[in-house]
């Protein structure tokens, strides 16, 4: 666990400094849970009001859309999840499993708030990530809007190349847009331009 521990103070360090009485308030109120590969977070129409930061593995968000898979999203180490459910208080609209065996780090607004009025500073700590995570998301949404699938493959080449080995074939098709026949026939074609 001391492992896991100093990987979040590391991440945290990144933006502000920990005294040992912040270290210690997290030490005692920190929930990391393990989730095995498969294990659905969130369902569909469920309600939840948890949300994830990944210390290790990886979890996609996606839709069932007339009993098809459409994935919208993957999370991995570093990254922070806030299931829209959870602010909006609405049954969710969409499913979150585990893509690998996952440790996360698991909130709720109520922990957040205990340790916002503890340490006002982590209040602004919070801030900063949303907003950094919000135009991450904005760029991504824009270029999934103004690109082709191939664009978008070679795109994820370039900036996310660990989830080409870690999701499955059909999942990252499902991502990017196309089948998992079109992937694999863009695939050889690039490898073959590429040689």
């Amino acid at each position: 666990m001391k492992e896991t521990e100093n990987y979040l103070f590391d991440f945290i360090s990144r933006y502000m400094p920990l005294g040992e009485a912040e270290k210690i308030a997290i030490r005692e109120s920190a929930v990391f849970r393990n989730y095995q590969k498969g294990e659905l977070l969130l369902k569909q129409g469920q309600h939840s009001k948890d949300g994830y930061f990944v210390i290790k593995g990886c979890i996609r968000c996606y839709y069932v859309i007339e009993g098809e898979e459409k994935t919208t999203a993957f999370y991995t180490e570093s990254e922070t999840l806030s299931p829209l459910c959870s602010i909006n208080q609405l049954p969710s609209e969409y499913y979150v499993s585990c893509v690998e065996d996952s440790l996360l780090l698991v909130s709720n607004p109520q922990m957040e708030k205990i340790m916002f009025e503890k340490f006002p500073r982590f209040e602004s700590l919070c801030r900063i990530l949303s907003e950094a995570l919000l135009a991450k998301n904005q760029t991504s949404f824009a270029n999934f809007k103004t690109s082709t699938p191939e664009q978008r493959y070679v795109n994820l080449l370039h900036t996310r190349p660990d989830l080409l080995q870690r999701v499955p074939q059909y999942q990252l098709a499902s991502y990017l847009g196309i089948t998992p026949e079109s992937l694999s026939r863009m695939r050889t074609r690039l490898a073959r331009r590429n040689k």
